[in-house]
């Protein structure tokens, strides 16, 4: 899925896309399920660098807000790790698109963090 998105990082808490029309939905639009991926993928990213070789993450939950679209151009999302602890984790991201920012969405998400197995 980041590949056919097209997904690229910056480093391990930044990320981000070019909208071209394989993204673009039925009604003209940027398709929200590119950016929640590309929200999914840049939370992932930012915890898997706290994790240790022991421990394995999965999503539990994100809730996304869609502030505005874009038809062209860059989507970049940032995402920071508010807290963590043994067994999970609160993230945030916020998307944004062009040279001036201009935010896009916004989201809260939670993931487990369990022993990987062998």
């Amino acid at each position: 899925m980041s590949r056919f998105v097209g997904i690229r990082w910056d480093d391990a808490c930044t990320a981000r896309f070019e909208i071209r029309p394989e993204l673009i939905n039925a009604g003209g639009l940027l398709s929200g399920v590119a950016t929640y991926a590309l929200v999914d993928y840049t939370m992932g990213s930012a915890l898997w660098k706290q994790t240790t070789e022991d421990e394995a993450i999965a999503t539990v939950n994100i809730a996304i807000n869609y502030v505005r679209t874009a038809v062209e151009g860059e989507a970049v999302c940032v995402t920071t790790v508010d807290r963590r602890n043994r067994t999970s984790a609160v993230l945030r991201s916020e998307v944004t698109h062009g040279d001036g920012g201009e935010l896009m969405a916004t989201a809260i998400g939670t993931y487990s963090i369990f022993p990987r197995r062998r």
